[in-house]
């Protein structure tokens, strides 16, 4: 399947569209979004088998990841929609004073007009659809822009999408750096970014020139704990599910290992059986196995491997010619390694080797918060000891990416991970502006009138007592150890 690209000459009217189109209330009503959103639901459901085979040609994904790790959630997201979509939508009241008892407060949960959805290459159906679930639900007009680096399944997304969905208010455009930057010209009321945090600056910087609002979903170095006190082949099996899932190309796969010294021997011998027992003894072979996107990325990862100063200790073989990076364990790494300055996005598993905790949880902190982080612990001071001294988009205890499937769990990163989260009703919210709202009646003046000049100090005293809580506390009281003798 050809991807054909935008001409940017059109892109300046689809934006113009659909601003019209949100202008118009097309898409406010709550039973036309919940319409969009089975329209969405069954592109996804009928077309499995396309988007199975469309991934595959992209990425060699497997079909059973294409159906886990993408298809299934964002069917899973619209049906979340459809049945809480009067209650996400709902106005919320809120507590209020004596004065306005006997008026209408609450928040308002409106749509905030066109918004822009950027997908990633890496699970091009989920990345790019699951944040549009949430933008339809809230009741906006979106521009979908797919990868072009997986452009099998852009091309089917753009080919199926006006079956399922309203072409008046769901359009996709797509393309490369030039169609990027033509539609980030233009004014939209939110960016949803998915990627490397290289672009993620330059989408935050077209935003910033419009005051648009984004949310990043970015990636990072995600680590790996396992303490001493673990069942290291059940630790090992599910860190080699994560790992080699998408053949690593996974924005929350664990990046890397920590491991207390004198247990990492035991861990390799437990991948080793792991990655005999998901891929049997030729991953290349094996029908269960991905592989690395392009050339581009292949031999980035190439690098990296070749300039390791640890030891490979499991895989290492390469194929150019059919994108294969066998799945990989390196030992002994430092952290001027080559495989430890950045997110490696790919079936490579470095093993860093501490004398204890301590020191891997500085390791952490030396670093860029991660999206994810784990911890294989059975007690449960340790994980609580490492979770409050390191910081992380998300934390997974005694699994990976599991994390990701659970709606009600907010999914996002912090500082150069991401900004926002989403999934469930947070990718609702996301979509939403919390519309504060005060509807006062005409009635109770004279309580009013307290507020009116001309001042007094009896009007003073009675709007003080009606508008405000009464609170004292001791001097000092946030900050004991001030002096209380000391002047201003």
């Amino acid at each position: 399947m050809t991807l054909t690209y935008t001409p940017v000459e059109t892109i300046t009217q689809t934006v113009q569209e659909l601003r019209a189109t949100f202008r118009s209330g097309l898409t406010k009503p709550l039973n036309y979004r919940r319409e969009q959103l089975k329209g969405l639901f069954n592109l996804l459901d009928e077309n499995e088998e396309l988007f199975r085979e469309a991934t595959f040609k992209d990425l060699h994904k497997p079909p059973a990841e294409t159906l886990l790790g993408e298809i299934l959630t964002v069917k899973q997201e619209c049906h979340e929609a459809i049945k809480n979509l009067d209650k996400w939508a709902a106005k919320q009241p809120v507590k209020t004073g004596l004065v306005n008892k006997m008026d209408g407060v609450h928040i308002r949960k409106d749509p905030l007009g066109l918004v822009l959805i950027i997908g990633a290459w890496n699970y091009p159906t989920n990345l790019l659809l699951a944040p549009a679930v949430g933008a339809i639900a809230a009741g906006n007009t979106v521009i979908l822009k797919p990868s072009e680096v997986s452009p099998n399944t852009a091309a089917l997304i753009t080919q199926l999408l006006p079956k399922y969905l309203d072409a008046r208010s769901y359009r996709i455009v797509n393309g490369a750096v030039t169609e990027t930057t033509v539609l980030l010209e233009h004014k939209f009321d939110h960016i949803f970014y998915t990627g490397s945090g290289t672009v993620g600056k330059i989408v935050m910087g077209a935003a910033a020139k419009q005051l648009t609002p984004v949310t990043l979903e970015l990636g990072g170095k995600s680590p790996a704990f396992i303490a001493k006190e673990v069942d290291v082949a059940v630790a090992a099996r599910r860190i080699a599910f994560g790992k080699y899932f998408n053949c690593g190309q996974t924005c929350i796969a664990p990046d890397y290992v920590i491991i207390e010294r004198g247990n990492e021997e035991e861990l390799i011998t437990q991948l080793k059986a792991a990655i005999l027992e998901f891929y049997s003894a030729s991953a290349q072979t094996s029908d269960s196995y991905g592989r690395i996107v392009n050339k581009n990325h292949f031999h980035r990862l190439k690098t990296l491997l070749d300039n390791t100063q640890g030891k490979v200790v499991i895989g290492g073989d390469t194929q150019e010619d059919d994108l294969y990076i066998a799945p990989t364990v390196v030992l002994g790494v430092k952290a001027e390694d080559s495989l430890m300055q950045s997110e490696l996005f790919g079936p490579i598993l470095p093993i860093l080797v501490v004398d204890n905790l301590e020191e891997g949880i500085d390791y952490v902190n030396d670093n860029d918060q991660p999206l994810a982080l784990y911890v294989f612990s059975k007690n449960s001071k340790v994980t609580d000891h490492i979770l409050d001294n390191t910081r992380s988009g998300g934390v997974l205890v005694n699994d990976t990416l599991t994390h990701f499937l659970v709606s009600s769990l907010p999914f996002g990163g912090t500082g150069p991970s991401g900004i926002g989260n989403y999934h469930g009703q947070r990718s609702f919210d996301v979509f939403s502006h919390e519309r504060s709202t005060l509807v006062k009646s005409f009635g109770m003046e004279k309580v009013n009138a307290l507020r009116y000049p001309p001042y007094t100090e009896k009007k003073i005293g009675w709007a003080s007592w009606v508008l405000f809580d009464k609170a004292k506390y001791s001097a000092n009281a946030a900050n004991p150890g001030a002096n209380n003798d000391s002047k201003l």
